[in-house]
C-alpha cells in the first residue's frame, strides 16, 4: 500500500503557481471563497488541462483572476463553470458547504429513516408515483417499525405521491412522516390500510450487512452482502473472510447490488481478502493530472495486493482466502470502487458476474479543503465555512491497463423482481434462496449454466429514483490517504 502524498509534493505544486497564490489576506473578502474552488481545481482537477479557465496561463496575475472570480455569485455556480463536460465526461465532482457531513457520508453515517426504495411511474396514470423497498438497513428506524423488503407504498401523510410532489414529500426538510402501505395491483396501487410512522435520523450503517455459508452437495459457498467500502468497517469485513476462512469455503459470493462504491484503500483490502497469493503486485494503476505526477513519486499512483490491514495506526493480518473463481451479484446501482475490485481482480482470478449492467464510474477523487495544502490538516484551514470539494482527481484501471467506462456486463442477466404483470412483486429475502438473485448465482456455481434468465413479464421501466443513489455521494470512491 501506498504511503500519504510527501509535504514536498505539495510545497512543488504552490511553487507552481507563485504568481496566484499570494497570502489569503490579499484575497478580497467577497472571492475568499471562489478563490478556493479555482486554486483547488487548478491543482487537482483530473481535466484541469482540458479547461481553459483553469490553465496556468490564463490570468496573468492574481488581480486579473480576481476579476475573473467576481463574475460568479456563489462557488457552487463557479465550480460547475469549470467543471469538464459535465453529465457527459465529468459526471461525478461535487461541492458541498458541510465538509463534516460528507467526511461522516464516507464512514456510513448519514441522516436516514432507514428505508431504501425505488420510485415508479404508475402503468395507467402517469402523474401518480409508486415506491418498492428493497432494503432496510438493519437496526433502523424503518427496521424496528417493521419496513419490510418488497413493500409497496403510494402516499405519505395520506396524499398520493405524483412527479411534482414526491421530492418534497419523501426528501424533503421534513424529518417524520407516514408512509401509506399499498397493493401493488400490477403496478396501479391501492392504499390498504396500513401506515407506517417513520423518523429520519443520524445512523451508521454497517456495510458488512450479511455473511453466511451455504452446502450445495460438495461445495461450501460463502456469502457477503457488503454495501459500502467504508474504513470504519475494515475490520468487520476482515472478520467475514475470517468466517469464510474458518469454513472452508470452496466458493464466494460477493453481492455488491447495492454497493455504490467507497475507499480505495477499502477496495484493494478486499481484493486482498478474495485472493491472498498475490501480495506485493499491482492490484490498480491511479493516473492524475500531469501537475501531480510530475511533482509526485510514481510509486504513490500505484495500489498493491496486500497481507495486512491498518486500522487506527495498528497493523492487522489479512484474513484471505486463496480462490481462483469469485462470483460478484451486481446491478445498476453498483459503481465506483465496486467496479474497481471486479477489474482488479480480472487478471488473477476468473470473474463471474451475476444481475445486470454496473454504472461505469472508473474515476475518483478527493477531498480539497480551503486550506494552504488543501487538506483538513493543513495550516491556515478557512475555519469561516466548511465548503469543500470532491472533484474527480484521477482515473483507475488495473495491472493490464484496463477499465471499461461503460460498465460491466452479467454474462447472467437477471434483474431483480420489481413487479410482475400478474399483480406480483418477488423480491425475496437477502442472503435466503428466495432472492432470486442469490439463487440464480448458488445454480451459477453448482452446475455451471448460465442461460439467460430474463423474465419478459418484470416491470423493466427505468426507476424514476433511487432513494441511495439520490445522495449526493453514493457513487464516490476516493482516496483516502491522500492526506
Amino acid at each position: 500500500m501506498r504511503n500519504p502524498f510527501l509535504n514536498i509534493c505539495f510545497i512543488s505544486l504552490m511553487l507552481l503557481f507563485l504568481n496566484c497564490t499570494k497570502d489569503t489576506d490579499r484575497i478580497p473578502e467577497d472571492i475568499e471563497l471562489n478563490n478556493f474552488v479555482w486554486k483547488g481545481l487548478n491543482s487537482y482537477y483530473y481535466w484541469q488541462s482540458d479547461v481553459t479557465d483553469l490553465s496556468d496561463t490564463r490570468f496573468p496575475n492574481q488581480g486579473a483572476l480576481n476579476n475573473f472570480l467576481r463574475s460568479f455569485l456563489t462557488p457552487e455556480e463557479l465550480f460547475q463553470y469549470l467543471r469538464f463536460q459535465p453529465g457527459v465526461v465529468d459526471r461525478f465532482s461535487w461541492i458541498v458547504d458541510d465538509y463534516v457531513a460528507l467526511e461522516n457520508s464516507f464512514q456510513g453515517i448519514r441522516l436516514t429513516n432507514g428505508m431504501e426504495f425505488k420510485l415508479y411511474l404508475n402503468k395507467e396514470n402517469e402523474t401518480n408515483v409508486y415506491g418498492v423497498v428493497y432494503y432496510v438497513i438493519p437496526g433502523s428506524n424503518a427496521a424496528t417499525q417493521g419496513v419490510l423488503r418488497g413493500a409497496v407504498f403510494s402516499a405519505i401523510d395520506d396524499t398520493q405521491m405524483t412527479v411534482d410532489n414526491y421530492r418534497s414529500l419523501l426528501f424533503g426538510e421534513n424529518r417524520n412522516y407516514t408512509v401509506n402501505m399499498s397493493d401493488f395491483k400490477a403496478g396501479n396501487p391501492e392504499v390498504n390500510g396500513t401506515n407506517i410512522a417513520l423518523v429520519k435520523e443520524d445512523f451508521q450503517e454497517n456495510p458488512v450487512a450479511i455473511s453466511k455459508t451455504f452446502i450445495e452437495g460438495s461445495k461450501k459457498i460463502g456469502y457477503l452482502l457488503y454495501n459500502q467500502f467504508s474504513s470504519s468497517f475494515d475490520l468487520q469485513l476482515n472478520s467475514a473472510f475470517a468466517y469464510f476462512k474458518s469454513e472452508a469455503v470452496t466458493d464466494l459470493i460477493i453481492d455488491l447490488r447495492y454497493n455504490g462504491g467507497g475507499s480505495v484503500r477499502t477496495a484493494t483490502y478486499l481484493a486482498s481478502m478474495i485472493n491472498g497469493t498475490n501480495t506485493g503486485k499491482l492490484f490498480s494503476q491511479e493516473f492524475w493530472n500531469e501537475k501531480v505526477i510530475k511533482n509526485t513519486s510514481p510509486e504513490y499512483f500505484e495500489n498493491n495486493f496486500t497481507d495486512q490491514i491498518t486500522s487506527n495506526g495498528d497493523d492487522v493480518a489479512i484474513e484471505s482466502l486463496s480462490l481462483n473463481t469469485v462470483y460478484f451479484i451486481v446491478t445498476d446501482d453498483t459503481a465506483s470502487a465496486s467496479e474497481l475490485v471486479i477489474n482488479g481482480m480480472k487478471p488473477y482470478v476468473d470473474v463471474k458476474l451475476v444481475g445486470t449492467q454496473t454504472v461505469g464510474k472508473q474515476v475518483g477523487s478527493i477531498t480539497v479543503y480551503d486550506s494552504d495544502n488543501y487538506r483538513r490538516s493543513g495550516s491556515n484551514l478557512n475555519v469561516n465555512h466548511t465548503y469543500a470539494m470532491q472533484p474527480i482527481v484521477l482515473e483507475i484501471k488495473n495491472s493490464q491497463g484496463q477499465n471499461n467506462p461503460e460498465g460491466y456486463l452479467s454474462e447472467v442477466f437477471l434483474p431483480e423482481d420489481f413487479g410482475r404483470e400478474d399483480g406480483t412483486i418477488n423480491l425475496g429475502v437477502l442472503g435466503e434462496k428466495s432472492d432470486i438473485l442469490l439463487d440464480r448465482t448458488i445454480n451459477y456455481i453448482t452446475t455451471g449454466s448460465r442461460p439467460a434468465a430474463k423474465n419478459s413479464n418484470y416491470n423493466q421501466n427505468k426507476a424514476l429514483i433511487d432513494s441511495k443513489v439520490i445522495q449526493p455521494f453514493s457513487q464516490e470512491m476516493f482516496v483516502e490517504n491522500f492526506r
